[in-house]
């Protein structure tokens, strides 16, 4: 059993690895400003809910003793949410971050896991894109994610083991529902409009099922210190073209759903290799995309999803504009 202490921890990834690692027996602190609300999380009687900012270096240094483990979600995480208030942006992604490891190392943390991004690769020709590549960000999102990683190796040290993943853009259901990633995005208009506008539609896109991100997270949390120590890894499954991910999810929604092609000026393709994380813990998802696209479905025909076309708290970008965040 860890005491783990997770940022971010009531958001959409962290909704549903918070659980397994409840599952898993170990106990859990969730810090988080809860702005998409407190009832993501179940009661659990290993959990321990703070509301708390971090950028807040008091709070973050009252609660964070005596923890075993950080994992580090919590960001303004995508590109269209960042560029509404850069400033903002700055100052949780990156001027957060290294009081955030600094004060962790000091209170005893034992392993720093870090959630980066595959944006901050930029475009590559090449097929595999893997961890050993120039990083070539063009986002100011992606270029703190990549000075975030460079922040925490200066910390790695025997006592105080830090290890960065990249993911794939997470799909799939989750308490805290994302309804404005692609291959949500997609399910989305699917199921309600029975119509799907690609644009452009031959552009790679890197995904990664939400359950497998959760246990991407706790194999980084058991992995053998030697395994993991001041290393990056990629982690997303089949690198689908835009139209590919089209057709998967006409393929679960129904085969009456009309698509638009439409040329876009944004060509950008991301790809990754994730055999790294497979040969060195032996990760492999185990979960589709077209599995991401039945648990929404699901989701919808349950109703536990509401008004999910026009919903702010599935959009972080409505959201952060409805309260102002500051």
């Amino acid at each position: 059993m860890n005491r783990i202490f997770v940022t971010g921890g009531a958001g959409y990834v962290g909704a549903v690895t918070v659980p397994l690692l409840l599952e898993k027996g170990h106990e859990v602190s969730v810090f988080d400003l809860m702005i998409y609300g407190d009832d993501v999380l179940e009661d659990h009687p290993n959990l321990n809910m703070i509301k708390g900012d971090i950028r807040d270096k008091e709070a973050l240094k009252e609660h964070i003793l005596g923890h075993d483990i950080v994992i580090h979600l919590a960001c303004i995480s995508n590109d269209p949410s960042f560029e509404l208030n850069p400033d903002l942006g700055k100052s949780i992604n990156l001027d957060a971050f290294r009081p955030l490891v600094e004060l962790s190392k000091e209170s005893g943390v034992q392993r720093f896991i870090y959630a980066s991004s595959s944006s901050v690769y930029g475009v590559k020709e090449e097929k595999d894109v893997h961890e050993g590549m120039l990083l070539e960000p063009l986002t100011d999102y992606s270029k703190f994610k990549a000075e975030c990683e460079k922040i925490l190796l200066e910390y790695q040290d025997s006592n105080f083991t830090t290890v960065t993943i990249r993911p794939a853009t997470v799909c799939g259901y989750s308490k805290r529902q994302r309804l404005d990633v692609v291959v949500n995005i997609l399910t989305n208009l699917a199921y309600h409009n029975r119509k799907i506008t690609v644009f452009g539609g031959n552009q790679l896109r890197p995904n990664i099922h939400i359950k497998d991100m959760s246990l991407a997270y706790l194999n980084l949390i058991t992995a053998p210190k030697e395994k993991v120590e001041g290393q990056i890894f990629n982690a997303g499954d089949v690198n689908y073209t835009v139209n590919e991910l089209t057709e998967i999810v006409i393929s679960v929604v129904g085969e009456d759903v009309e698509t638009v092609v439409s040329d876009t000026d944004d060509n950008r393709s991301y790809h990754i290799s994730s055999q790294k994380i497979l040969d060195i813990l032996g990760f492999k998802p185990a979960h589709s995309i077209e599995e991401a696209v039945l648990d929404l479905k699901e989701g919808f025909e349950r109703g536990l999803l509401v008004n999910p076309l026009e919903n702010e708290k599935y959009f972080n970008i409505k959201t952060m504009q409805r309260i102002n965040l500051i």
